[in-house]
């Protein structure tokens, strides 16, 4: 196995457990929140699909899929366009409004872009500084396995956040 397999199959990975915290869920089930303060599957799967966007296409020198293939327009949020969920406050997490259908095609075609890009990665590639910001700076690996991680956190919760409103009826 190569590391470019290893990410092709953690990217993997996100997109199942993704589909698995949505799949079937209405609008109303979507947007619950387990209290008042708390994410809602959209959001939770908006976010981890905005970041993912966000800091895949800046490592890779890419457009983010959410406004070069118009998604912005499509969930068309009372938010900034540049909005990944950084930040954002209860109010903002209850502006995330959007179908299943929506959010697993906008993941489905993020997932599509970070593969492309990571399927074809060796492991000198890796090692690039993709984020001199940081001390020590951030390699493209590391970038990569916190994306990877910060995704499965939220995709994580959403399947939390979905047992939860099931059980709830």
């Amino acid at each position: 196995m190569t590391s470019a397999d290893l990410l092709v199959d953690a990217f993997g990975r996100i997109g199942e457990s993704v589909h698995g915290a949505v799949e079937g869920l209405t609008l109303d089930q979507l947007t619950a929140r387990v209290d008042p303060d708390a994410n809602s599957i959209a959001w939770l799967v908006w976010h981890l699909t905005r970041v993912q966007d966000d800091h895949v296409a800046d490592a890779a020198g890419l457009d983010q899929v959410w406004t070069a293939q118009d998604w912005v327009r499509r969930f068309d949020l009372p938010l900034s366009d540049r909005a990944t969920g950084y930040g954002h406050s209860s109010a903002d997490v209850a502006k995330v409004r959007a179908d299943a259908g929506l959010l697993l095609g906008y993941h489905d075609a993020v997932h599509a872009q970070s593969v492309g890009y990571v399927e074809k990665l060796t492991d000198d590639d890796l090692s690039r500084i993709v984020d001199a910001r940081w001390d020590p700076p951030v390699s493209l690996g590391v970038r990569l396995v916190s994306v990877v991680d910060d995704c499965m956190e939220h995709a994580g919760q959403a399947a939390f956040v979905r047992g939860v409103v099931e059980r709830r009826g």
